[in-house]
């Protein structure tokens, strides 16, 4: 996708890998409207010139507040990047279920309404593009966050279908599969995380390059041992 003069709506992209992309969009001549939850955050990028909707895309008023802020609106492309992590570990405690289903509708719920209330808009567009930001966790999860790698398996999943039904419409269909990240999700997770900056660049990049997949950072050792040995794979992630 030639990126300039696209307009480019961007979930989660007030934190983290959301917050580079939205500038890395910029840069490359893009009209971005940013989606954010946390109000503070929300106002330091209005302030550097974004156009940012804040909902809480873990509800489904929060998926209705986006729609409503983008009706009328020419959408070319659809980021679904903001994402959640619930503890879920049995060994340490009996979890939190009520934040394992924000965590589910969120990671899960939300991509699949908001893909849905603006596909009638990207089919007008005769280009356009809906990415999918998944995990290296989506091929083999790890042991300790079972409901997150469960939600990105499932998106992955539901990326590969929905981009066999859309062929032919126009609209292309990438899944991003990242590495661990340093962001507010990852916080305590070990040292050796990619800079949101480098794995945005990496997004940008397999959009302009009309990718179907693209595997992030570590996460291409991950598919290359995957794809001769699910088990070892497994076998590896479950204890990471």
């Amino acid at each position: 996708m030639q990126l300039s003069g696209k307009t480019i709506l961007v979930t989660g992209g007030t934190d983290g890998i959301g917050a580079q992309l939205i500038r890395q969009l910029r840069s490359k001549g893009a009209t971005v409207i940013a989606h954010g939850r946390n109000a503070d955050r929300v106002a330091a990028v209005r302030d550097d010139g974004f156009e940012v909707i804040q909902a809480d895309l873990s509800t489904q008023a929060g998926i209705d507040a986006v729609l409503a802020g983008v009706m009328g609106r020419r959408i070319d492309a659809l980021i679904n990047n903001a994402g959640a992590g619930a503890d879920h570990d049995f060994r340490e405690g009996a979890p939190d279920l009520a934040a394992a289903d924000a965590t589910i509708f969120l990671n899960l719920n939300a991509p699949i309404h908001l893909i849905a209330g603006l596909m009638p808009e990207l089919k007008s567009r005769g280009e356009a593009m809906i990415v999918n930001v998944t995990s290296g966790l989506a091929i083999a999860p790890r042991a300790g966050g079972p409901v997150y790698c469960a939600t990105k398996a499932a998106l992955r999943s539901y990326s590969q279908a929905l981009r066999y039904q859309l062929q032919g419409s126009g609209i292309h269909v990438l899944e991003v599969l990242p590495p661990v990240v340093e962001t507010k999700l990852t916080a305590g997770r070990g040292s050796r995380k990619m800079a949101p900056d480098e794995c945005a660049r990496q997004i940008v990049s397999a959009m302009e390059r009309d990718a179907d997949e693209a595997n992030i950072g570590i996460v291409k050792v991950l598919q290359l041992v995957n794809s001769i040995s699910p088990a070892l794979a497994r076998k590896i992630m479950i204890r990471f």
